[in-house]
């Protein structure tokens, strides 16, 4: 018998950290694998942000941060989402965390009490599901599909709603599909969530920036349900600070509270230096966040050109982040010598030890008829992955 909770033993492993670990063994043995599993942004933090992470260090910012994050920082946050976003928010209503990842686990642990139903939009980011399950909360998927560009309808959102339901969780633009929300679809499901006043919203933002339709759509634009939207972002995707690990939420203040009393109580507030970073990576503008977005979008068009060539891969374009999520069930029960793809994780290993190219399982987010395939790796990386996978899945037959 286990000494270990039943908490942790009913907890999954991360698939994303899973197939990266198994990508850098490989590695370690010599073996030239192109990592595409893991989310990060393959840039160097702006000079800026560096150098007040550097100053900060000599002026002393050495000392315990208020748990919801200096004053300062929060005031940045609240300018920036009346600048970018038209959103109007007190610095009281901001709390900044470890990563926009602690945001999203204090919001579920706040909300969610055993048994209550959060639903979720599939495919969906791996630790949704996960957070939910540390909350004792019942998860409720709702399935979108590649044809659909991977996004519910408000149709599709009222018939999933119970008298149990106590929260909606969702991001956009999405990890792992790059599917972005336009405001014409959240006014869709928002006119749903108007008739049910006790469900609230968590809507991760994450990838704001990383968006190549247009401005930004949020849901808390919409005033009659603002007031229940727990708004999720950070720096780590579009300033390329994944290693600094800050992130925020905006809400409403009984809300933010109870987030600041629950991170008090198990890491206090984020890095000094790394709040002082942040900071100026918000005064300092847009300039290379924008450059990074349109690299990104080059290498999008690129992949996809080179993904829609592959037979038995169905691919859409995406919107914003820099995934791929193609549907390769096309090759279920197909066989190369003694190893037969019986679904995407074995597809995945496949991939890893025959093409020596690291992806992600899609069943890991929620649809087991995909893969993710992110393209935060240099152009020539790209084409020579894509062009290895080509090849290997041309040996199954």
């Amino acid at each position: 018998m286990t000494f270990l909770s039943k908490r942790i033993n009913n907890l999954s492993e991360s698939q994303t950290i899973k197939m990266a670990k198994l990508g850098r063994e490989l590695s370690a043995k010599g073996i030239d694998v192109i990592n595409l599993s893991f989310g990060e942004p393959d840039f160097f933090t702006p000079d800026d942000v560096k150098e007040a992470a550097k100053k900060a260090i000599d002026e002393n910012y050495s000392y315990y941060t208020p748990v919801s994050g200096y004053p300062d920082l929060r005031k940045a946050v609240t300018e920036k989402l009346l600048r970018e976003n038209g959103l109007t928010y007190t610095f009281d209503q901001i709390v900044v965390s470890t990563g926009a990842k602690q945001s999203l686990a204090n919001a579920v642990m706040c909300l969610v009490d055993p048994g209550q139903e959060v639903i979720v939009p599939t495919p969906y980011w791996v630790s949704y599901s996960e957070m939910i399950k540390l909350a004792e909360g019942e998860t409720v998927f709702i399935n979108a599909t590649v044809e659909n560009n991977f996004k519910i309808t408000g149709a599709q959102l009222e018939a999933a709603i119970t008298p149990n339901t106590k929260l909606f969780m969702f991001s956009s633009p999405c990890n792992p599909t790059g599917s972005v929300y336009s405001r014409e679809e959240l006014a869709d499901l928002v006119a749903v969530f108007e008739k049910y006043p006790n469900i609230y919203i968590i809507s991760d933002e994450i990838y704001e920036h990383i968006n190549f339709v247009g401005k930004h759509a949020s849901i808390a634009e919409f005033d009659s349900i603002k007031d229940r939207v727990v708004l999720i972002n950070g720096f780590s995707k579009s300033y390329a600070m994944t290693g600094w690990r800050v992130g925020y939420m905006a809400a409403n203040k009984e809300i933010a509270n109870a987030c600041d009393k629950i991170q008090g109580q198990i890491t206090s507030g984020t890095s000094s230096i790394a709040q002082r970073a942040a900071l100026a990576a918000y005064q300092g503008g847009l300039e290379s966040v924008n450059a990074m977005v349109a690299e990104f979008k080059k290498r999008r068009d690129i992949v996809h050109a080179l993904l829609t060539e592959i037979p038995g891969v169905k691919v859409n374009l995406p919107d914003g982040a820099f995934y791929f999520f193609p549907e390769i069930k096309s090759y279920f029960g197909k066989s190369n010598g003694d190893y037969t793809i019986s679904n995407a994780e074995d597809l995945c290993l496949y991939l890893l030890n025959e093409a020596h190219v690291s992806t992600v399982t899609g069943e890991a987010f929620g649809n087991e008829d995909c893969i993710r395939i992110s393209y935060a790796a240099a152009e020539d990386q790209l084409r020579e992955a894509v062009l290895r996978i080509k090849t290997a899945l041309s040996k199954l037959n």
